[in-house]
């Protein structure tokens, strides 16, 4: 067998684990929240960062354009100056919940990404989500980490490798957002 019919292999028993009744469960949560008027966010480090606004960039034009009914969504990834400054100045432990502190409210929505589930800001980002009200949903992937308890919603790639757990939440991010680009 080749490396890559392998890895094409592996990352279909990857997906083959997914809970669907759980990003259906996302999917619902997503709707309520745009319908409700209300913001959501998204957060996670590193290739989850890349993640994070490329799923944005899907919900704000693919699954928002044209419609009457539009996502108010931002990456919480995607204000490098911000992200520096706090890293520099204060640290990159809280990057993402002081831009929460800015402009999440009760009812809102965040998404945090973290392949292990161990990414310290990220599990900051949902707990301090939580304290104040919001939804929250995780991607996560090996063992789940501590942000898949951390969050009311987890959906879970169990692969202990990095590279199929990216590819799993990118294509659970894809569900998402081509449901509402779809239908």
């Amino acid at each position: 067998m080749t490396f890559t019919e392998e890895y094409k292999g592996r990352l279909v028993e990857t997906l083959a684990g997914l809970e669907l009744e759980r990003v259906e469960e996302a999917i619902r949560w997503f709707e309520e929240t745009r319908d409700a008027g209300k913001a959501i966010f998204v957060c996670g480090n590193g290739g989850s960062a890349s993640s994070a606004s490329h799923f944005v960039c899907d919900m704000v034009k693919g699954a928002s354009y044209g419609k009457q009914r539009r996502f108010r969504i931002q990456a919480l990834t995607d204000s490098l100056p911000t992200i520096t400054a706090y890293s520099n100045d204060v640290g990159y432990g809280c990057v993402f919940v002081e831009q929460l502190k800015n402009f999440a409210q009760a009812g809102d929505l965040v998404m945090c990404i973290s392949g292990s589930g161990n990414s310290a800001n990220v599990i900051e980002a949902a707990e301090y989500a939580t304290s104040i009200g919001c939804r929250t949903i995780g991607l996560t992937g090996r063992d789940g980490g501590k942000l898949a308890g951390r969050v009311a919603l987890n959906i879970h790639t169990s692969s202990p490798h990095m590279g199929r757990i990216e590819d799993a939440h990118m294509i659970v991010c894809h569900m998402i957002a081509y449901y509402f680009m779809e239908r």
